[in-house]
């Protein structure tokens, strides 16, 4: 059967890191997703948390190797021809689990075929093959040229947050709690003193509470005069777990395309969660008690539908002044409670 061309590209993606509401964590990862026919093909497979080959965290020689191995320049890792197309964000091991797919020259293109969920050496299609997806067949010059880009080292970045303010005590457990997950962090009371080469290390930076509007200002100043483009944090209460993930949706912000997750919104009642493609949707609630302990629950755990959600929460959960973290694969939201009814 004549397998019809696709599009092939990629595209910056991330797999959220965070503490978890059972004081567990997941790493952070940065990669490149696929894009086939203009969608990011990870979308295409439900509740896959996953990362692909070509992840920015890995050594560069380990990363080149990936790119000549998707080139075909380089045998086949598998038996069968089969390459892994993602795999397990904390280990990167087989056993974990691996989506795996044949890639093959046919002429002067490329074509992927016969997906399959792989954990040993040798695939079962009939038990573990994704029917559904693919075969694709990928002009061969728009594919070389798309890998061999990352060649030149470029692909790879260092994920780091600046945090500014005086309350060394949390930001302290903040920063130990980024770079527990893969993200490093540094802390300073006065930004204008870092030089600008050293701001153009950082993908964000966050403000403790207590920092007055004026500093906040230089600080700004200080990165724009630097040229760096990074994210503003402002956190919403001093929550360890809330102020991650508020981190790791700036450090992953960009184009709506790429995120699963793209629309949070919670009242005292009910929170309205929009998602792109099928995906496990994990919503958790923080709040402080009156001794100013964090108290966390996890308040939906489900896979959504594409499109928008409204999703009924325990009015014990969220009483108070309470916040709502939204976890999918690749993204993360997060925002404070509003009381009222939901629109």
């Amino acid at each position: 059967m004549a397998v019809e061309y696709a599009t092939f590209g990629l595209t910056p993606a991330m797999r959220a890191g965070g503490v978890l509401a059972d004081g567990d964590h997941q790493v952070h990862r940065d990669f490149l997703d696929f894009v086939v026919d203009g969608r990011p093909l990870l979308f295409r497979l439900c509740d896959l948390d996953a990362v692909s080959p070509l992840a920015s965290d890995v050594p560069p020689a380990i990363f080149t190797a990936q790119v000549r191995s998707l080139l075909l320049e380089t045998d086949a890792p598998l038996p069968g021809g089969r390459y892994v197309i993602y795999g397990c964000p904390e280990c990167e091991d087989l056993a974990c689990g691996a989506v795996t797919a044949v890639i093959l020259r046919d002429g002067d293109d490329f074509v992927w075929r016969d997906f399959a969920w792989q954990t040993g050496e040798h695939a079962d299609l009939e038990r573990d093959g994704y029917h559904g997806i693919g075969p694709y067949r990928f002009p061969g010059a728009e594919y070389r040229t798309a890998l061999a880009a990352l060649l030149d080292g470029t692909a790879h970045t260092t994920r780091r947050v600046l945090l500014i303010g005086a309350r060394v005590a949390l930001l302290a457990r903040l920063a130990a709690a980024l770079r527990t997950i893969g993200v490093g962090a540094d802390i300073t009371e006065d930004a204008g003193a870092v030089p600008a080469d050293e701001l153009r290390a950082y993908g964000a930076f966050a403000f403790g509470d207590a920092v007055p509007d004026e500093e906040r200002a230089a600080v700004r100043r200080a990165f724009a005069d630097a040229g760096v483009d990074a994210a503003e944090v402002d956190g919403l209460a001093p929550i360890v777990p809330l102020l991650v993930a508020q981190i790791e949706h700036a450090l992953g912000s960009g184009p709506a395309g790429r995120h699963r997750l793209t629309r949070l919104t919670a009242t005292g009642t009910a929170a309205d969660v929009e998602v792109t493609s099928p995906c496990r949707v994990r919503l958790t609630a923080y709040r402080l008690d009156r001794l100013h302990r964090t108290r966390a629950r996890e308040v939906f755990d489900g896979v959504l539908e594409p499109g928008s959600h409204r999703l009924p929460l325990d009015a014990g959960a969220v009483k108070g002044e309470a916040y709502l973290v939204a976890r999918a694969p690749g993204s993360v939201l997060v925002t404070a409670v509003r009381r009222g009814t939901p629109g």
